[in-house]
């Protein structure tokens, strides 16, 4: 486990992207799909900060955000001590080679008319002024460092398996020694025997060059593998944060006890956690609830959760819930509470 003495390279305050809706003829701008909606976190220098959650819930939105890939609509994103989303164009450029990024489908992220050589070069050629022996050279230190021949450097993408693929869009990424890597997905678009591998070497290399991820996925058993802690997002907000072991063992948000349940778990000696199956669908960013993001789908949600939308709060040490249930730090881990909020809800039904 990470000292938690350590300080954060990045702090996100209220991180918001909303993109415009424009309708009818003149197209007049008449809402905004609220992809992220209000996004708090900090991740710990050598820290890996897992980010989960269903397809459409904002989770690529926010580390395109993160590295001003999308401009922010509101909100602060310090990285290294700069407030990346007011930096202006040349300035943004010159901390560019800090922060990169590793992309989710490694066929559609790399030019398919540049050799190997030529892709993990061009972070050198726009960053740099070395000569081109130089550039070569670490271009096949590079290969090295993600295991790839370098006899390879001349061969175009095409003739690279998926997982050779994303080795070489790791390299590309490691170029100009960043400090903070987003990896967006970057096993999804993979067959499951490569994912290991991929996941590993990224550890490997976290270890050996002591970068900094927010690893995003779906994948539940591999962000348990290589995560510190576990951000849990749904809707654009941030349902849980805490530490990955005290996740997957006792998560507190309905969401995230949900979502959990879905896992399997390997070792037959444990208990299986009992399948959750959440009723309805899952309302659109443009028109999200009133109240809660969560309340139109919870099993526990009560009447304040269709009126009010909840902060994330620190319920626990390095614990956060967005939910009204944890509000009293006793109601934590307490059956009595929940058994008043199922109350509650039949009365409001009767």
């Amino acid at each position: 486990m990470l000292d938690q003495t350590t300080k954060p390279l990045v702090e996100v305050s209220d991180l918001k992207m909303y993109f415009p809706i424009y309708s009818g003829v003149l197209r007049r701008h008449t809402g905004n799909v609220k992809a992220v909606d209000g996004v708090s976190f900090n991740i710990l220098e050598g820290e890996t900060l897992g980010l989960v959650g269903e397809s459409g819930c904002g989770k690529s939105t926010v580390g395109r955000a993160l590295l001003r890939l999308y401009e922010p609509t509101a909100g602060a994103v310090v990285i290294g001590g700069e407030d990346i989303a007011t930096l202006d164009p040349e300035a943004l450029r010159k901390k560019r080679p800090s922060m990169q990024m590793v992309f989710q489908d490694p066929q559609a992220s790399l030019n398919p008319r540049m050799t190997v050589a030529g892709i993990i070069s061009e972070p050198l050629v726009e960053h740099t002024d070395w000569s081109a022996d130089r550039r070569m050279e670490r271009v096949l230190e590079l290969m090295d460092a993600v295991g790839l021949n370098r006899r390879f450097a001349n061969r175009f993408p095409h003739e690279f398996s998926g997982g050779q693929r994303q080795r070489i869009g790791i390299a590309r990424a490691l170029a100009l020694n960043p400090k903070f890597i987003v990896c967006d997905e970057p096993i999804a678009a993979l067959d499951v025997s490569i994912q290991a591998q991929v996941v590993n070497l990224l550890e490997d290399l976290q270890e050996r060059l002591g970068l900094t991820y927010l690893f995003i996925s779906h994948d539940l058993s591999m962000v348990r593998h290589i995560a510190d802690r576990v951000a849990v997002m749904y809707l654009g907000r941030i349902a849980e944060l805490s530490p990955r072991d005290a996740l997957f063992a006792n998560p507190l948000h309905p969401y995230a006890e949900a979502l959990l349940s879905a896992v399997n778990e390997p070792d037959p000696n444990r208990a299986r956690r009992e399948r959750i199956i959440l009723q309805g669908d899952v309302p659109s960013p443009a028109n999200p609830p009133k109240g809660c993001n969560f309340c139109t789908r919870c099993p526990k949600a009560f009447a304040r959760c269709h009126q009010e939308k909840p902060e994330l709060i620190e319920v626990q040490p390095g614990r956060q819930v967005a939910c009204f249930l944890y509000e009293d730090n006793t109601a934590v881990g307490s059956t009595a509470s929940v058994e008043a909020t199922e109350l509650n809800q039949q009365g409001e039904t009767k």
